[in-house]
C-alpha cells in the first residue's frame, strides 16, 4: 500500500488545508487514494502574494548562490526517488521502473540548472555616440505561473521551477488535479529538508479555476504550461488581457518515417517503445507510422508480433505498459479505434480493453495496431494519447513527409534510415521542432524541447529555455 501525502495547499513556507473536494484515482484499480482541495481566488492570491515578496531578495541572491539551492533540491529528490516513484505509480499508474526512472531524470536536469548560476549573461554594444555605453542586462521575468499536467507530473514539474528559480524567479506551482500527489510529497520534503526562502516556491492545488486565476492575474509575470493546444489557446486568450509572456508546450501527432533502407528490427523496437511509453500518453509518442512500400508488410509483421508480445498488469509488478489516468483517457482512446476501423482500417492487434480478472478494474487498454489506414484518416491527423498505432504505406520518404506535414501538430518526429543524404534532407522538410533520426523518444536537457505550428511555442530547457525565463533591460550609460 502506497502512503499518499497531506493534500493541503502550500503557501509562503507554511501548509495551508482547504476542504476536501476533488477525489485522485488509481487508474489501475479505480480505488480513491486521496483527495484535495479546490482553490479560490483569495488562495490563488495569496500564493501570487507571497511570490512576489520572495522574489525581489531570490533576483538579487548571486546565481552561484541560487545555484547550491537548485542542488540543494536536487538531492533531496536523489534521497527519495523510491518514495516519490511509489506516490507517482500510484496516481499516475506507470509501472515501477519508469515511475522511478521519471524521478530520476529529473536529478540531471538539477545539475544542469545549477551550471547556469554563472552563464545568464548579457551585452555590450556600441553605442552610435561618443561617451556612452549601451548594455543589454537579463533580469528575472518575476512571478511565474508554472501549470503542470498529468503525464510526467514530477519532470514537468521540475522542468519548470528549476530553470525559472536559477533565473531569480519565485514561482506558484499548480498541478494537474488528476495527478497532484507527487507534487505534494516533493513540496512536503523540499519543506521538511531544506531552509528554502518562505514564498519562493508555492503549491495551489484545484481546477480549472485555480488556473484561469494564476493565468488572468497582474501579479504573474509570466506563464508556464505544458498541456492540451486546446488548453494551450485558452491560457494564451485569458493572458493576452494583462499581455502576460507564456511558454506552452502543447500537443503533438509525431511521425515515424521508415525508409526502405532502415533497420527494421531497430525502427520496430524504438517505435513501439515511443508508442507504448506511459500507455501512449507523452506528447512525443510515435503517433502514427509512415513506412516504405517496400519494407511495409515485413515491417508491420514484426511491429504486431512485438506489440502481441507486450507485458500489461499492474504497476508495482513493472509490465511493459500500465492503464491509461483516467476513464475519459481509455474512452478517446477506444473510440478513436473504432471510427479508424468504420472508415476502413483493419484492426490487427488489439482494439479493445484487455481480458482477465487483472483487468476488471482500471482504466486499461490493448496495445493497438492498424492496417491499411489512409492519411486522411482522423486517426493519422488528430492527437489520439493511448497506446495504438497506425501504419501508412508510402511509396517514397517524400510521399511520407507530405503527409507528416499535413498535421496541425509540429512538436516531434522520427527517421529511420541508413542513407545519410535521405536523413539530411528529410530533417530539412519536416516541419516539426525536433527530429530524430534512427532513434525516439528521450531530448537532452542541454537540447531544446519546442514545438512548431499548433504544438506551442514552449521549451523550458537548454540554453533558451533558461533565458526565456529572463527578461532584457537596456541601459544608456551617458559618461560625457
Amino acid at each position: 500500500m502506497v502512503e499518499t501525502p497531506e493534500t493541503n495547499h502550500y503557501i509562503d513556507g507554511a501548509w495551508r488545508a482547504g476542504s476536501p473536494e476533488i477525489d485522485v484515482l488509481n487508474p489501475a484499480t479505480e480505488d480513491v487514494v486521496a483527495t484535495i482541495p479546490d482553490a479560490d481566488e483569495d488562495v490563488v492570491a495569496e500564493a501570487l502574494a507571497a511570490a512576489q515578496a520572495a522574489q525581489d531578495e531570490w533576483g538579487a541572491t548571486p546565481g552561484v548562490e541560487r545555484a547550491e539551492v537548485i542542488r540543494d533540491i536536487g538531492s533531496v529528490i536523489e534521497d527519495h526517488v523510491g518514495d516519490i516513484g511509489d506516490v507517482l505509480m500510484a496516481e499516475q499508474g506507470k509501472p515501477k521502473s519508469a515511475a522511478d526512472g521519471e524521478v530520476t531524470g529529473t536529478l540531471t536536469l538539477a545539475d544542469y540548472a545549477a551550471g547556469w548560476g554563472r552563464r545568464i549573461e548579457g551585452d555590450i554594444v556600441p553605442s552610435d555616440n561618443r561617451e556612452e555605453q549601451i548594455q543589454l542586462q537579463r533580469h528575472p521575468m518575476g512571478v511565474v505561473a508554472a501549470i503542470v499536467p498529468w503525464n510526467y507530473p514530477i519532470a514537468v514539474l521540475m522542468r519548470k521551477i528549476l530553470p525559472a528559480l536559477i533565473a531569480g524567479n519565485a514561482v506558484v506551482v499548480k498541478p494537474s488535479s488528476t495527478t497532484p500527489l507527487s507534487a505534494i510529497r516533493v513540496f512536503e520534503l523540499l519543506d521538511e529538508e531544506l531552509d528554502l526562502p518562505d514564498g519562493l516556491l508555492n503549491l495551489v492545488l484545484g481546477g480549472s479555476d485555480v488556473g484561469d486565476a494564476l493565468v488572468t492575474s497582474r501579479d504573474t509575470d509570466m506563464v508556464t504550461m505544458t498541456g492540451s493546444t486546446r488548453v494551450g489557446k485558452v491560457i494564451m486568450e485569458a493572458a493576452a488581457e494583462n499581455l502576460t509572456p507564456v511558454s506552452l508546450e502543447l500537443g503533438g501527432k509525431a511521425p515515424a518515417i521508415v525508409a526502405a533502407d532502415a533497420d527494421l528490427d531497430a525502427a520496430v523496437e524504438d517505435i513501439l517503445t515511443a508508442r507504448i511509453t506511459n500507455a501512449g500518453q507523452v506528447c512525443t509518442c510515435a503517433e502514427r507510422v509512415f513506412v516504405h512500400e517496400d519494407v511495409a508488410e515485413e515491417f508491420t509483421e514484426k511491429y504486431v508480433a512485438a506489440t502481441e508480445a507486450l507485458d500489461l498488469g499492474a504497476p508495482e509488478s513493472d509490465p511493459d505498459m500500465g492503464p491509461q489516468v483516467t476513464r475519459g483517457e481509455l474512452d478517446w482512446t477506444h473510440s478513436s479505434v473504432e471510427s479508424a476501423v468504420d472508415s476502413g482500417a483493419t484492426l490487427l492487434a488489439g482494439g479493445e480493453p484487455p481480458s482477465g480478472s487483472d483487468f476488471e478494474t482500471g482504466f486499461w487498454y490493448a496495445p493497438t495496431v492498424l492496417g491499411d489506414v489512409d492519411p486522411s484518416m482522423d486517426v493519422v491527423e488528430e492527437e489520439v494519447f493511448g497506446p495504438v498505432t497506425p501504419i501508412v504505406t508510402v511509396d517514397s520518404v517524400e510521399q511520407a513527409v507530405e503527409y507528416a506535414n499535413r498535421s496541425r501538430y509540429g512538436l516531434s518526429s522520427y527517421v529511420f534510415t541508413e542513407d545519410y543524404r535521405t536523413a539530411m534532407k528529410t530533417v530539412q522538410d519536416l516541419d516539426y521542432g525536433e527530429t530524430y533520426v534512427n532513434r525516439t523518444l528521450g531530448e537532452a536537457w542541454q537540447g531544446h524541447h519546442i514545438g512548431w505550428n499548433e504544438s506551442g511555442m514552449g521549451g523550458d530547457d537548454g540554453k533558451y529555455g533558461v533565458l526565456k525565463y529572463t527578461q532584457i533591460k537596456s541601459v544608456y550609460y551617458d559618461y560625457s
